[in-house]
């Protein structure tokens, strides 16, 4: 048990060191002045393009098949369930009375 706390320690200082490089990465570039931004092309336009005709359907449709029934499933008959035995009640043993009253 104390390996995997040792190994966990271990992870979590690796992790801590390895983000110092990413902030002291992003302090860096915070501080170089504004660079020209570089010329993007225009971005070319989609082609347009012809539409297709969709056939029609035939109609009247055909009819559909009709469902098959579904057998009845016959009904089980469990026998009756016995009664749960009663456990005998523990009397209460009440305490002593009190000799003094509070």
């Amino acid at each position: 048990m104390a390996s995997c706390k040792f190994f966990l320690l271990a992870f979590l200082v690796a992790f801590a060191f390895s983000s110092i490089d990413g902030g002291l990465a992003a302090r860096n570039l915070l501080q170089i002045p504004n660079l020209p931004q570089p010329k993007l092309s225009p971005i070319p336009t989609i082609l347009t393009l012809p539409q297709p005709t969709i056939p029609t359907l035939p109609l009247p449709l055909p009819p559909l098949p009709s469902i098959p029934t579904i057998p009845t499933i016959p009904k089980l008959a469990f026998p009756p369930i016995p009664g749960i035995p009663s456990f005998p009640s523990i009397p209460f043993l009440s305490p002593p009375p009190a000799t003094t009253s509070p």
